[in-house]
């Protein structure tokens, strides 16, 4: 058996889709090459209407086969890039792309797409996706998945540290005996909704319009006061909650907010919100990883409201932009070999799980 996986990765944002290519065997994961490759912006704008408004099954099930093309063709680019034979990776890995996650409902369930029946077809490597159904019918809330990896990946370091990835939404991984995590809240997801209404940009480079603006206290305290962040783990939430309606609901009060101050405001609900959860625990040092460790003014504000030490995951020889797709070529060698993933303290699971369907 190979020891050679893939790991695809589209988050929240759909800013890009990440491809990692990891050694992997019982004691470590290993970054062999990794890649970021641009997501289609016509196909990225017809899934935001599907989460936002009323959709029709066949957009669905169409949305569905496009996805899986679109993931196909960029590994075939990053094999080929890379100068690697499909038939010497064990398996791929694929998180696929959220439509809905609704954990706590009557009927609860996660939907990601990106049909893996398609990737298998143009690729010729096995196929693992699907991961989050079965800790959700299993009493878990199906996310956040990362805590697990990141304990595996930072088993060495000591006690009293955690790793907070900041995707669309953010989570935030409490290591040690007892692991814990959750989503804290919303991460970029906001951001860039406003500096796209704004000024046209896909997200605010180095939170630089945010640091144009000034808080504004009144709006920063009613969204503060969502229920979700006061409610405790386990947790999970995704861009069916935290969205544009979200934001307008509360905006209507403050129309003479312009939109520098809200960019401002809605960087300090994300470092706040963290901050929150992080000094509620007795957290050392901090890791960073995803798209906000890059954000310059965000990792500042965090330094300054957490109260603990701050490091972007390179301090530890992993670039913080490759940990998610790492982390699913991860779990497709722990579904390859059956193991379940040890999940449940995360996610409020009954019991950990064997994880993801697999697709030969």
């Amino acid at each position: 058996m190979s020891n050679l996986f893939i790991g695809v990765m589209s988050g929240t944002s759909m800013d890009g889709i990440d491809i990692a290519l990891c050694e992997i065997d019982a004691h470590s994961c290993t970054l062999l090459a990794y890649e970021e490759y641009p997501f289609d912006i016509a196909l990225k704008e017809e899934i935001l209407e599907a989460i936002s408004g009323v959709v029709s099954l066949q957009k669905v099930g169409e949305l569905h086969v496009r996805l899986g093309r679109l993931f196909a063709q960029r590994i075939a680019e990053f094999l080929l890039s890379q100068r690697i034979n499909a038939k010497d990776i064990e398996a791929i890995g694929l998180h696929g792309q959220t439509l809905w996650h609704e954990p706590n409902a009557a009927y609860p369930f996660s939907l990601q797409l990106g049909d893996a029946t398609v990737v298998v077809a143009k690729t010729e490597i096995k196929t693992v996706t699907d991961f989050r159904s079965a800790d959700i019918a299993n009493g878990g809330q199906g996310a956040p998945f990362a805590p697990a990896f990141h304990q595996f990946l930072f088993s060495s370091l000591k006690q009293n540290t955690a790793v907070l990835n900041i995707g669309g939404m953010a989570n935030l991984t409490l290591l040690g005996e007892n692991l814990r995590g959750w989503d804290t809240g919303c991460g970029n997801v906001l951001l860039d909704y406003n500096i796209q209404n704004a000024q046209g940009k896909s997200y605010d480079a180095d939170g630089a319009f945010a640091r144009s603006g000034e808080i504004n206290a009144e709006l920063l305290e009613k969204m503060l006061a969502d229920p979700y962040f006061s409610k405790m783990p386990p947790k999970s939430t995704g861009r069916e909650y935290f969205n544009a309606s979200w934001l307008e609901s509360l905006l209507p009060i403050f129309h003479t907010i312009n939109a520098a101050d809200i960019q401002r405001t809605l960087l300090e609900l994300t470092a706040k919100s963290i901050a929150d959860d992080v000094k509620r625990h007795n957290i050392a040092e901090l890791i960073l990883c995803g798209g906000g460790a890059k954000n310059g003014f965000l990792v500042e504000r965090l330094e300054q409201l957490c109260g603990c030490s701050v490091k972007r995951s390179e301090a530890y020889g992993v670039p913080s932009d490759a940990i998610e797709a790492m982390a699913f070529a991860w779990f497709a060698k722990k579904r390859i070999k059956c193991e379940a993933v040890a999940l449940s303290s995360v996610t409020g699971a009954k019991k950990d799980t064997i994880l993801g369907a697999l697709y030969e």
